[in-house]
């Protein structure tokens, strides 16, 4: 099993993670998650990974350890109200993660999270990655708005503390 994992890995190029993820789909998301923003007070990243390195493989990194990896890489635990969230792509292993911070805490449930990945793995078993991004997105989106309505005092450069552009690692 790790021998077909660490081929998969090594087989995946970030060629072909640029023609699943143009840059007319990378500008999709952008305006999506800052639409999405302008609805709570939380902040939404979105990380997609071609796939992990030999090292990460033979050592038995799940994706989901990866993804808190890429969490705090990306600072998306640095707001101020502890309301961010990553969503990361791992491309090689086909998997989507969800990391909520620590302001969730009781208030999203792991199925409402787990939900989410599924619907876009979903989308992208399809070959629809624009789509599905789009709807991990605006359904996280719902979760926000639910648990952190916008604070209307904040001007728009205090509320987006991360940048709304995915990030390809």
């Amino acid at each position: 099993m790790q021998i077909g994992r660490l081929i998969r890995h090594a087989a995946a190029t970030h060629w072909r993670t640029r023609m699943l993820f143009p840059s007319a789909t990378l500008d999709a998301i952008e305006q999506a998650i800052a639409s999405a923003e302008r609805m709570h007070a939380g902040e939404i990243r979105f990380a997609i990974e071609t796939a992990l390195t030999p090292l990460h493989i033979l050592n038995g990194m799940a994706p989901r350890a990866r993804a808190l990896d890429v969490f705090a890489n990306l600072s998306v635990w640095d707001t101020e109200h502890n309301n961010g969230v990553l969503i990361y792509v791992q491309l090689a292993d086909r998997n989507v993660e969800i990391v909520a911070d620590r302001g969730f805490t009781g208030r999203v449930s792991p199925a409402e999270w787990e939900a989410v990945c599924r619907l876009m793995e979903e989308h992208f078993r399809a070959g629809r990655f624009k789509e599905g991004s789009i709807a991990g997105v605006d359904a996280i989106g719902n979760l926000l708005a639910r648990h952190f309505p916008p604070n209307p005092g904040q001007t728009a450069q205090s509320r987006n503390q991360l940048p709304d552009r995915p990030t390809l690692l």
